[in-house]
Protein backbone atom coordinates (compact mmCIF):
# COMPACT_ATOMS: atom_id res chain seq x y z
CA UNK A 1 0.00 0.00 0.00
CA UNK A 2 1.29 3.45 -0.90
CA UNK A 3 2.66 5.51 1.95
CA UNK A 4 2.95 9.25 1.51
CA UNK A 5 4.81 11.63 3.75
CA UNK A 6 4.34 15.38 3.84
CA UNK A 7 8.03 15.98 4.20
CA UNK A 8 10.43 18.78 4.93
CA UNK A 9 13.96 17.42 4.51
CA UNK A 10 15.32 20.22 6.74
CA UNK A 11 13.24 18.96 9.69
CA UNK A 12 14.90 16.28 11.83
CA UNK A 13 11.56 14.78 12.89
CA UNK A 14 10.48 14.56 9.27
CA UNK A 15 13.77 12.85 8.35
CA UNK A 16 13.30 10.39 11.24
CA UNK A 17 9.77 9.57 10.05
CA UNK A 18 11.03 8.89 6.54
CA UNK A 19 13.79 6.67 7.93
CA UNK A 20 11.27 4.67 10.00
CA UNK A 21 9.14 4.10 6.91
CA UNK A 22 12.15 2.93 4.93
CA UNK A 23 13.54 0.82 7.80
CA UNK A 24 10.21 -1.01 7.93
CA UNK A 25 10.67 -1.96 4.27
CA UNK A 26 8.26 0.53 2.75
CA UNK A 27 8.78 3.01 -0.01
CA UNK A 28 7.44 6.47 0.72
CA UNK A 29 6.19 8.98 -1.77
CA UNK A 30 7.58 12.27 -0.53
CA UNK A 31 5.27 15.26 -0.77
CA UNK A 32 7.44 18.37 -0.58
CA UNK A 33 4.55 20.52 0.55
CA UNK A 34 6.70 23.61 1.11
CA UNK A 35 7.62 23.63 -2.58
CA UNK A 36 4.29 22.36 -3.90
CA UNK A 37 1.42 22.93 -1.45
CA UNK A 38 -1.67 20.74 -1.84
CA UNK A 39 -4.85 22.08 -3.36
CA UNK A 40 -7.74 23.00 -1.08
CA UNK A 41 -9.48 19.73 -1.99
CA UNK A 42 -6.32 17.67 -1.30
CA UNK A 43 -5.79 19.42 2.02
CA UNK A 44 -9.40 18.86 3.09
CA UNK A 45 -9.04 15.17 2.22
CA UNK A 46 -5.84 15.04 4.26
CA UNK A 47 -7.61 16.63 7.23
CA UNK A 48 -10.41 14.07 6.95
CA UNK A 49 -7.86 11.22 6.97
CA UNK A 50 -6.30 12.77 10.08
CA UNK A 51 -9.79 13.26 11.53
CA UNK A 52 -8.88 16.79 12.65
CA UNK A 53 -9.63 20.41 11.81
CA UNK A 54 -7.13 22.80 10.23
CA UNK A 55 -6.12 24.37 13.54
CA UNK A 56 -4.98 20.93 14.74
CA UNK A 57 -2.21 20.89 12.11
CA UNK A 58 -1.23 24.52 12.58
CA UNK A 59 2.34 25.17 13.72
CA UNK A 60 1.64 27.65 16.50
CA UNK A 61 5.30 27.97 17.48
CA UNK A 62 6.19 29.24 14.01
CA UNK A 63 7.30 32.90 14.01
CA UNK A 64 4.95 33.70 11.14
CA UNK A 65 1.99 32.43 13.17
CA UNK A 66 3.00 34.44 16.23
CA UNK A 67 3.51 37.63 14.22
CA UNK A 68 0.45 37.52 11.96
CA UNK A 69 -2.18 35.05 13.14
CA UNK A 70 -1.97 34.50 16.89
CA UNK A 71 -5.18 35.35 18.78
CA UNK A 72 -7.11 35.90 15.55
CA UNK A 73 -10.31 34.09 14.72
CA UNK A 74 -10.80 32.63 11.28
CA UNK A 75 -13.22 30.09 9.86
CA UNK A 76 -11.91 26.63 8.98
CA UNK A 77 -11.89 27.54 5.29
CA UNK A 78 -9.98 30.76 6.03
CA UNK A 79 -7.41 28.79 8.07
CA UNK A 80 -7.02 26.36 5.18
CA UNK A 81 -6.40 29.24 2.76
CA UNK A 82 -3.89 30.82 5.17
CA UNK A 83 -2.03 27.55 5.60
CA UNK A 84 -1.89 26.80 1.90
CA UNK A 85 -0.61 30.32 1.20
CA UNK A 86 1.95 29.85 4.00
CA UNK A 87 2.72 26.10 3.97
CA UNK A 88 5.38 26.37 6.67
CA UNK A 89 2.42 26.77 9.04
CA UNK A 90 1.45 23.14 8.33
CA UNK A 91 2.65 20.66 10.96
CA UNK A 92 5.09 18.01 9.81
CA UNK A 93 5.62 15.24 9.16
CA UNK A 94 2.23 13.90 8.13
CA UNK A 95 2.20 10.27 7.04
CA UNK A 96 -0.68 8.83 5.01
CA UNK A 97 -1.49 5.19 4.44
CA UNK A 98 -4.75 4.43 2.70
CA UNK A 99 -7.60 6.23 4.41
CA UNK A 100 -5.64 6.98 7.57
CA UNK A 101 -3.03 9.56 8.41
CA UNK A 102 -1.04 10.67 11.44
CA UNK A 103 1.02 13.65 12.42
CA UNK A 104 4.40 12.14 13.22
CA UNK A 105 4.75 13.78 16.62
CA UNK A 106 5.61 11.82 18.65
CA UNK A 107 7.48 9.82 16.05
CA UNK A 108 6.05 6.52 17.37
CA UNK A 109 2.74 7.40 15.72
CA UNK A 110 4.36 6.76 12.33
CA UNK A 111 5.36 3.26 13.35
CA UNK A 112 1.83 2.53 14.63
CA UNK A 113 0.37 3.60 11.26
CA UNK A 114 2.68 1.60 9.03
CA UNK A 115 3.03 -1.58 11.11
Amino acid sequence: MLIQIYHNPRCSTSRKALAIIQDEGHTAQEVRYLDDPPSVAEFKLLLSKLNVGPQDVLRKRETLYKEKFKDKNFTEDEWIDIMLENPKLIERPIVIRGNKAVIGRPIEKVLELIS
